[in-house]
């Protein structure tokens, strides 16, 4: 009798899988803390050492008994008040620089809005014309070169109000920028995106929104930059001459007098709240253009 050996098989080997564990939401939490941190970091620190190195050098440089300037210890003993409570009112002519701010604000709020709106319907009028662009752009450079105060006299003796003579002078000092920077992005609109809205048979108003604004983006937003800027410029420097309660009022008023320390304040607040418009119309033209306006 045969005995028959049965040989014994192996089951098959289990094929092997890679299993893709989440990361637990403490280490996720974990690294994006980090990564804010340092990009916090990365962009707060360098300004914030600069500007630690420019204040010990201007206290040292004006410490000296025959100083010009006061040091920024003298500022802050003599002017804080002006620093920590910006919205307090003693008095109609006696309130804090926030309120004089906001004031200056209103005036650049109707200046600057006006010269947007009307900068930006001129430009893309004007960029649709090579011809229209070889006449108006003499003169758009001649007029731009103007400064500020040059037109106070003529807007004086136009509106004879200091008010609506400062917010002509925003206007009038913002408007070239914009109207010259929109007329170049309307230039610049590539033809295929003309002979797309002809074949789709725009109107003027849907080749305004649809074709023209979001490709003038940048070069419109640009201009609105420069505009804003010059008009912040041109009302502190309207409110010099006009009188009132705004900002500008407030640094000839204390030059008058002689306190330097407040001066030097307004001229903080003056270049805080410059840089913020700068970054408000930045952020709004990279809303608007999806981020190609910068």
């Amino acid at each position: 009798m045969s005995v028959v050996a049965l040989k014994k098989t192996a089951p098959p080997a289990k094929q092997a899988t890679a299993e893709v564990l989440p990361l637990p939401v403490t280490a996720r939490s974990g690294q994006w803390l980090r990564k804010s941190v340092s990009g916090f970091g990365a962009a707060v620190l360098p300004p914030l050492v600069v500007l630690f190195v420019l204040l010990a050098i201007w206290q040292i440089a004006f410490s000296g008994p025959n100083a010009g300037l006061p040091t920024p210890t003298k500022v802050w003993a003599e002017s804080s008040e002006l620093i920590l409570d910006p919205f307090f009112v003693y008095g109609s002519q006696d309130i804090g620089l926030g309120w004089r701010v906001l004031t200056s604000l209103e005036r650049v709020a109707y200046g600057f809005g006006l010269a947007a709106v009307a900068g930006v319907l001129m430009g893309a009028l004007i960029g649709q014309s090579a011809l229209m662009m070889r006449g108006f752009d003499p003169i758009f450079q001649v007029l731009r070169t103007v400064p500020p105060l040059a037109w106070l006299p003529i807007s004086l003796a136009a509106f004879m109000d200091s008010r609506p003579s400062a917010i002509f002078v925003i206007f009038i000092t913002a408007i070239w920028p914009i109207i010259i920077n929109t007329a170049a992005g309307v230039r610049a609109i590539p033809q295929d995106y003309r002979n797309v809205a002809a074949v789709l048979r725009l109107n003027q108003i849907e080749f305004f929104w649809k074709i023209m604004v979001p490709s003038a983006a940048p070069y419109i937003f640009s201009g609105l930059r420069i505009g804003v800027g010059l008009s912040w410029l041109a009302i502190v420097a309207a409110e010099m001459l006009t009188g009132g309660v705004g900002i500008g009022f407030f640094i000839w008023d204390a030059w008058n007098s002689s306190r330097l320390t407040d001066i030097i304040v307004a001229l903080i607040y003056i270049g805080v709240t410059g840089f913020v418009l700068d970054r408000l119309v930045g952020w709004i033209g990279s809303v608007v253009s999806r981020g190609t306006a910068t």
